[in-house]
């Protein structure tokens, strides 16, 4: 008896999801294992320089304009709802809790996943479609340690720097929505920052940013290496780089803002619930 087509599908679409995070898992151990094992010659500034510029200096513009836009939203949007319970002059704290705790890392992370992961992906993707990969396999040379080492570590590197930059000017634009445009005064504005965000806060989202870009380099750097051949497998190469970026970037930051989260109330067993 023939399977029904519908369960053959879906025996094939799970079997598929499996054997693929079978092989990236493979991947990454791979990737991570040459750096642990040759990092001198992964890390070497020839290879990591300009990665570190294509990845940080050139998202800039990108993660500031976000980061100014989004704390100008939120502080748009917030003020009416504060104003009606007469705790305006508290939105910095609140806004700027939620910058450094979630919003901050995460449109940082998004942001490089776009900028930066589709370019991995499809740069990669070409490279494997000319068969340069095969080509520096044949002259002995490793390419996931050449190629894949240094864009991994200047995701990791980079993500945290951007996610403090997206963080000061997010609160920069909440601060000029509420003070300049809203009146509320600038000394309740920074009062209230200082109570809610203490150095946890802060601190928990540059954990997250690096787990973030860890994941960016590494699932950018698979999908180029596992692209299929011609221009349109480049391109869906660098479109499933970006899909797959932002689900790992959502499900990194459930998981360790629950870990955190227990990670602080365990060190901090008489902290208010605000700040768990």
């Amino acid at each position: 008896m023939r399977p029904v087509p519908a369960i053959a599908s879906l025996g094939a679409f799970v079997h598929e999801g499996v054997s693929g995070f079978g092989r990236f898992t493979v991947f990454a151990g791979l990737t991570l294992r040459n750096l642990a094992v040759h990092p001198a010659h992964s890390l070497r500034w020839r290879l990591l320089g300009p990665q570190l510029y294509a990845v940080g200096v050139l998202s800039i513009p990108v993660v500031a304009i976000t980061g100014a836009f989004i704390g100008m939203i939120l502080s748009l949007e917030g003020y009416y709802q504060f104003a009606a319970i007469g705790q305006q002059d508290r939105m910095g704290g609140i806004i700027n809790v939620s910058v450094v705790k979630q919003i901050g890392p995460v449109l940082a992370a998004v942001m490089v996943a776009g900028r930066v992961g589709g370019a991995l992906a499809a740069e990669l993707g070409t490279m494997r479609v000319t068969e340069q990969l095969d080509a520096m396999r044949a002259m002995a040379a490793d390419p996931e340690q050449h190629l894949v080492v240094p864009r991994v570590v200047a995701c990791t590197l980079m993500t945290p720097l951007l996610t403090v930059y997206s963080n000061m000017l997010g609160s920069l634009g909440a601060w000029l929505v509420t003070v300049k445009i809203y009146g509320v005064s600038g000394e309740d504005y920074w009062f209230w920052t200082a109570q809610f965000v203490t150095w946890r806060e802060p601190v928990g989202g540059l954990v997250k940013s690096v787990f973030f870009g860890l994941a960016i380099g590494l699932v950018a750097c698979y999908k180029g290496f596992n692209c299929r051949p011609g221009a349109a497998g480049v391109g869906q190469a660098a479109t499933a780089s970006f899909v797959s970026s932002f689900m790992a970037i959502i499900m990194i930051n459930l998981v360790l803002a629950q870990f955190i989260n227990k990670l602080v109330q365990w060190a901090y067993p008489d902290l208010p619930s605000v700040f768990g």
